[in-house]
């Protein structure tokens, strides 16, 4: 695939060790021959957490808005939500009864600012920019002294759905 100068492919994985559980995001950013690598890990969350957490630091790290940016992700929570609408209906009604409403909030803003294009992409199949993110998310839930995800213990904590 060839990139513009305003395109910019992005891999994202998350992943956790249980579920809740150590769990961590992997990214990878392609834009004009330039590569780069972001990952965090969290001590109790999970891991569609941190599949959506991998699209929103994506997102976030971009230095300018109105980029054309493709995303391969194996989320099919996080692919599906978008492309099939259902996010925009869950906003409507206040994310009432959903999971993870925390991110799909911070999503949404990170979101508009782009032309942004999903493509669902099988996990562990080979794609080596799949298996590097999975290797950044794998790698940060194993480190120690990992941050709290509080918007994931905050809920928890309150008894809300997770």
């Amino acid at each position: 695939m060839s990139i513009s100068k305003k395109e910019v492919i992005v891999y994202t994985d998350g992943a956790a060790s249980g579920n809740p559980g150590p769990g961590g995001y992997g990214v990878v950013l392609l834009y004009k021959g330039y590569r780069k690598e972001l990952a965090e890990g969290f001590r109790n969350t999970t891991n569609n957490r941190m599949e959506l957490l991998a699209v929103i630091k994506a997102l976030e790290a971009m230095k300018e808005e109105g980029l054309v940016i493709h995303i391969y992700s194996d989320s099919k929570y996080v692919v599906d939500a978008v492309m099939k609408g259902w996010l925009w209906n869950w906003q409507k009604k206040g994310f009432k009864g959903k999971k993870n409403p925390d991110l799909w909030m911070r999503f949404i803003p990170a979101y508009r600012k782009h032309s942004v294009h999903f493509h669902w992409v099988k996990g562990h199949a080979g794609n080596p920019e799949n298996e590097r993110c999975d290797e950044l998310a794998v790698a940060s839930y194993k480190k120690p002294n990992l941050q709290p995800d509080t918007g994931y213990e905050q809920a928890a904590k309150a008894g809300a759905l997770y």
